[in-house]
């Protein structure tokens, strides 16, 4: 069950955008109160891609540094700038429950493939125990990690919102 879920969250994830845009009754205060939660979302999701080889090694530079998951906690501040601003209780809850049960099984997935695919230094470095990597930010990984396609969709749902305000 897991495995499916993680596999199809994104298009599950546009489904759940349509819903929540139809749903969405947007106030100029609330837009203006969640685009910054969701800016903030969206530059952590940069920063993050700007140091992640996917699946080449454990990344330990920026945002890594300090939690494991910059790019799901990103993605976590975006549902909730975006809750904010589509102002609806039924956008929160369809939101929170697809942020949740996704990102939960991409986590588990992804957290055993890495250490079972680096012999255990997965582990090592989710208990603290591995050291930070100075490496730095790079404009092509976040092009080559397609964080383009993350923020243009981020613009087409507040300009959607606010055409609906």
């Amino acid at each position: 069950m897991l495995s499916r879920l993680a596999r199809v969250r994104v298009p599950l994830g546009f489904a759940v955008a349509v819903i929540a845009l139809v749903f969405a009754r947007p106030s100029w205060s609330s837009w203006l109160l969640g685009a910054p939660m969701a800016l903030a979302g969206e530059l952590l999701r940069c920063w993050a891609a700007g140091h992640i080889d996917k699946s080449r090694e454990i990344t330990r530079s920026g945002p890594y540094q300090w939690t494991r998951h910059p790019l799901y906690l990103g993605s976590t501040l975006i549902g909730a700038g975006f809750v904010v601003a589509a102002n609806s209780a039924m956008v929160a809850v369809v939101t929170s429950a697809y942020l949740v049960l996704t990102l939960i099984a991409a986590i588990r997935l992804e957290e055993a493939h890495l250490d079972e695919k680096f012999a255990g230094a997965y582990s090592d470095y989710r208990a603290g125990r591995a050291a930070p990597v100075a490496r730095p930010f790079s404009w092509a990984r976040v092009r080559a990690n397609k964080e383009y396609k993350a923020i243009l969709g981020l613009g087409a749902a507040f300009a959607y919102l606010a055409l609906r305000v």
